[in-house]
């Protein structure tokens, strides 16, 4: 990356902090506090797995710490020409680091710059810190380090990923200038980010809900290797005898489960529900709350209701831009397991494991499928979904 230099450093003072201290005080994941307590049901109370901070104090040697002055040089003084996503947590950029041992090759990274005014964003920035520190899954974003530093503005919070070169799942399914993404295409994504969630539910010693499972949060490598990012506002499961954590609501609009919205009470059946909501975005080409559209259309759980997916209707719901490009089987049986994800009661949901299982059939049931058979079989080679694009590139990490 060609960099202005910067000539001195700034006269401000500022105090780096070494590796974060992440314990229950801090009203996080596993805090037995008034906003996030676990609630118990009858019974004895085993002995319980070791909580994510303490599972944290073993790996955090592992995490690079930075200096802000380090990650200021390395985009260019945060330049608005490297912004690659904004939000209210704050901005992403791209930028260029140093190997820790100083030699070789400069290393392309994400640094997300958290909003000083953000209410939650120190609590979002240690979610971060302690569960991608921990967490090791293909398909997980990795964090490599972060920064914490306090000078006359206050704390300056950053986070240092993986680049992720083709942005995010939502980038590409509902984009209008980039070309279509294939079914099957579509269908390898959410199978890595099952696999990256049934990790995150079953694969640790402590179960975790992510929480705010969508579309863009499902992010994209060089080879559209799906990786799930954004753990702000991740949780630890119950344990022992708790049968769900109750929380503040949070999350976004037209994904959370009923249930986490009437009563707040989390458990790993939340992001099953928030994944069957996906699973009809990559059926449908639709986002799953669309204010532009007629009334009867904006919710799209709502609209696909009027298309059963064992009726002749259901091939109306499928986006317009496959253009019958899709194995009419292989879609069907993503509905049926977008429903099963939808039930309304919690239990009867499938596990991640299941919905793994499912996907790997839909993919067989794509590549089986014959592109010269009938109209609604299509081609499953992958078009050049990840050629560069002239538009800026958004991205939530």
């Amino acid at each position: 990356m060609n960099c202005f230099s910067f000539k001195g450093r700034s006269k401000s003072k500022q105090k780096s902090e070494s590796a974060p201290e992440l314990d229950r005080r801090d009203g996080l994941p596993g805090t037995s506090g008034a906003s996030d307590r676990t609630v118990k049901s009858l019974g004895s109370q085993p002995s319980t797995p070791r909580s994510i901070p303490e599972l944290y104090k073993e790996k955090e040697h592992m995490l690079r710490v930075f200096s802000y002055d380090e990650l200021r040089e390395a985009t260019c003084g945060f330049s608005r020409m490297l912004k690659i996503g904004q939000g209210g947590f704050g901005s992403v950029y791209k930028g260029t680091v140093k190997p820790i041992s100083g030699k070789g090759e400069p290393l392309t990274v994400a640094i997300k710059k958290l909003n000083s005014k953000s209410l939650q964003g120190y609590k979002e920035w240690m979610s971060e810190v302690q569960f991608l520190g921990v967490v090791s899954h293909p398909n997980l974003v990795k964090l490599l380090g972060y920064s914490s530093m306090e000078g006359e503005r206050g704390i300056q919070l950053l986070l240092v990923y993986e680049y992720m070169a083709n942005r995010s799942l939502d980038d590409h399914l509902f984009s209008r200038t980039q070309p279509p993404m294939p079914w099957k295409t579509r269908l390898e994504i959410v199978l890595g980010a099952a696999q990256g969630l049934a990790y995150l539910h079953d694969g640790m010693e402590v179960k975790i809900i992510f929480r705010d499972f969508k579309s863009s949060n499902v992010l994209l490598d060089e080879n559209f290797k799906a990786k799930l990012s954004d753990f702000g506002l991740a949780r630890e499961g119950p344990t022992g005898d708790h049968t769900h954590v109750t929380t503040r609501i949070v999350g976004t609009y037209g994904y959370a489960a009923p249930e986490y919205v009437e009563t707040g009470h989390l458990t790993i059946h939340s992001d099953i529900w928030t994944f069957g909501v996906v699973l009809y975005e990559i059926l449908t080409g639709r986002r799953a709350v669309e204010r532009n559209r007629p009334a009867n259309e904006q919710k799209l759980l709502d609209w696909v209701k009027g298309f059963p997916v064992d009726s002749r209707k259901f091939t109306m719901i499928i986006d317009p831009k496959l253009r019958n490009h899709y194995p009419l089987a292989s879609a069907r049986k993503v509905a049926k397991l977008a429903e099963m994800c939808l039930n309304k009661n919690p239990k009867d949901r499938p596990t991640m494991g299941q919905i793994v299982s499912v996907l790997k059939d839909a993919i067989r049931d794509s590549e089986g499928a014959s592109s010269s058979s009938s109209g609604n079989v299509g081609s499953s080679s992958r078009s050049k979904t990840g050629s560069p694009s002239t538009g800026k590139k958004i991205v939530s990490y």
